[in-house]
């Protein structure tokens, strides 16, 4: 494969420059450098800090300026420079070669203080003066930095200049460049001389796309494909020849009699790197869509984003019918399951697997073995998509989606709507549930996907969910999933306008042994309530009566069923988790987000201002009225006016 990148790549778009700040002590010939790139001449005189310099376009091979910032060594400068730091792209970090207390401070104290400062950016050592240097002490640069590299990883490479003598002047620039445009430590781990994780599973996928007809080998005319498309020019077949020889005398099983193996692939991106040649592995990676941490760019994913608040989006069944063939293709046992392993399998040619993390892990319901079923794999989707669709778009397309992107999901309509209609087209239903501490959150969040009861539940997360399928009377079947809001963020949950838009139906838990219990949820279900009402957003609410094991206080049942007859919504539901009597709460919950304009609570202060609307309405029709009449008395008596001048004429 060619190193060649020409003009026009992705490269080139991606940038309208690159900004590289110049630090170093004071005399390090900073100044004389930047001046002696912008002129390709060595300045006699110079002042001691330059104004901002701009290399164009032209000057570089991948079309790109850089625009050169230098800074002042003196501490009364310190907050300047900390600020253009803050907005570099890469730094080139001086030192004189005659003055051997300057390479030795780059260590001690340069180097610590741009990691103070936690500017994450490559670093490129730049040794000044090299025509000062006594030629009785030459240094070996690799010699002495390397032990500087391998503790400080930011640096990405060390070069040695004359701004006198017009040595390596422009080089200096353009690896500082080519350390933005095309970095390293994505790629490669220069401690362990391999491929970093990232790149080879980007890499993977690349191959498997390219290996059109799926012998896990890219014949001939497969890399010349992908030459063409990567490089604008295809390969010649004693080149051909040529890159499987030197691929087949490292590696030879990275060659068979079909073509390229995915090891050879592999073997030569990591040969490319290590000859210095990124470009070509970035060329590549940024060819089919990949950014510098090695994602897809989600910005260039056709995902929905013109929707509203109380809009949601849903897979289609295109991708759904994927999801399904990608399930039964990693079920190597088929056994209706998927073992962690064939997961991580699946999820190979993407960053990472999407789901070892908060909110996603343990969010689904497993075998007794661990495996993930296919309701629990599609319910996982299902969530995923709801909470995150630019991720859930980019994980199909890690997995090999060719399907048409902007097709494989839909938004749902207006749950504003939904209430409006008297009827909801979603197949996934959001359902936050409220209460107070120890009511039972998440106990009912855990049975929901089937795992046993516990006395104590330690909350990891602060975005706690878990999803399942619903089944409704009549065979069909919907999502759920249950969002746990703790009890001590309700407050800047509703401070949010929209902060319900995303609600298809809330829940709120009470312990109905406890009355205090019952009070704060019936506080919350009122807040609540008082948000819809105020915000437009109003939802089906639903109080819950949970460890229904345990005795209830005298007054339970008379004063929860007076709290919703009060606010109109329907009585409170009765379960018990650790009996696993569950008294069709699940089922119930979807029923009222189906039916999302009944079981909305009332409050005194929504039925004043629903009263003074209608009054309002009211005085508007009289007024229409009254409007009418005047118009119609006045044609009225124009007419008769007109009559009795043409009968007096």
């Amino acid at each position: 494969m060619s190193g060649y990148s020409p003009e026009g790549t992705t490269i080139s778009s991606r940038r309208s420059t690159v900004r590289v700040v110049v630090l170093g002590d004071h005399a390090t010939g900073k100044s004389s450098l930047i001046a002696a790139a912008a002129s390709d001449t060595f300045p006699e005189n110079v002042l001691p800090v330059l104004p901002l310099t701009y290399l164009p376009a032209d000057y570089f091979p991948d079309g790109i300026p850089v625009t050169i910032i230098d800074t002042p060594s003196s501490l009364e400068d310190k907050g300047r420079v900390e600020e253009e730091l803050k907005l570099a792209d890469a730094i080139v970090l001086t030192y004189a070669c005659d003055q051997p207390e300057t390479l030795t401070r780059i260590q001690n104290f340069w180097l610590p203080e741009i990691r103070r400062l936690k500017v994450k950016i490559p670093v490129i050592v730049v040794g000044c003066k090299l025509d000062l240097r006594d030629e009785h002490y030459p240094i070996n640069l690799e010699l002495v930095m390397g032990p500087i590299m391998q503790q400080f990883r930011e640096i990405e490479t060390c070069i040695e200049c004359s701004a006198a003598n017009l040595v390596q002047v422009t080089e200096v620039f353009y690896y500082a460049q080519k350390a933005v445009l095309h970095p390293t430590a994505p790629l490669f781990d220069q401690e362990s001389q391999t491929l970093q994780p990232r790149c080879i599973r980007a890499l993977k996928r690349i191959f498997l796309l390219c290996d059109h007809d799926m012998d896990s080998a890219l014949n001939d005319e497969e890399l010349n494909e992908f030459q063409v498309r990567c490089f604008n020019a295809p390969l010649q077949p004693s080149e051909i020849v040529d890159v499987k020889r030197v691929v087949q005398e490292k590696v030879p099983e990275g060659v068979n009699r079909l073509g390229l193996t995915l090891k050879g692939f592999l073997y030569l991106h990591a040969l490319f790197i290590e000859k210095g040649r990124l470009e070509t592995t970035w060329t590549v990676l940024r060819e089919f869509g990949y950014n510098d941490d090695l994602e897809l760019e989600k910005e260039n994913l056709p995902v929905p984003s013109e929707k509203a608040p109380d809009q949601s989006v849903e897979l289609m069944s295109e991708a759904v019918d994927f999801l399904k063939g990608i399930f039964r293709l990693f079920d190597s046992n088929k056994d209706g399951a998927l073992q962690d392993s064939e997961l991580d399998e699946m999820f190979s040619t993407a960053p990472e697997s999407p789901w070892n993390e908060a909110p996603y892990k343990d969010s689904v319901e497993r075998t007794e073995l661990g495996d993930l079923t296919l309701s629990g794999f599609l319910s996982q989707w299902d969530l995923m998509t709801l909470i995150d669709p630019p991720q859930s778009l980019a994980y199909l397309i890690y997995l090999g989606y060719t399907g048409d992107p902007a097709t494989a999901f839909c938004v749902t309509r207006k749950r504003s709507l939904d209430f409006k209609k008297q009827h909801t087209q979603r197949h996934v239903f959001q359902c936050f549930v409220f209460g107070p501490k120890n009511s039972g959150k998440s106990a009912l969040l855990t049975s929901f996907v089937g795992r046993p009861f516990q006395s104590k539940y330690n909350l990891t997360s602060n975005q706690c969910y878990t999803v399942n399928t619903v089944d409704q009377l009549g065979g069909t079947k919907k999502t759920l999933i249950l969002h746990e809001i703790q009890e001590d963020d309700v407050k800047e949950l509703l401070s949010s306008k929209e902060s319900l838009a995303a609600c298809d139906v809330a829940v709120f838990l009470y312990d109905s042994s406890n009355e205090h219990s019952l009070k704060r949820a019936s506080e919350l279900l009122m807040d609540v309530a008082m948000k819809g009402e105020d915000s437009e957003y109003a939802v089906p609410c639903l109080l819950v009566a949970a460890k229904d094991d345990l005795p209830p206080y005298p007054t339970s049942l008379k004063d929860s069923e007076m709290i919703c007859l009060t606010m109109k919504i329907d009585a409170p539901i009765r379960m018990s988790v650790k009996e696993k009597d569950t008294n069709d709460a699940f089922l119930r919950i979807v029923n009222a987000a189906e039916r999302c304009h009944l079981s909305v609570p009332e409050t005194e202060h929504g039925r004043n201002k629903k009263h003074y609307q209608q009054l309002v309405n009211r005085s508007l029709v009289f007024a229409s009225v009254g409007a009418a009449v005047a118009v119609v008395a006045f044609t009225v008596y124009r007419a008769y006016a007109l009559r009795r001048s043409n009968s007096a004429s």
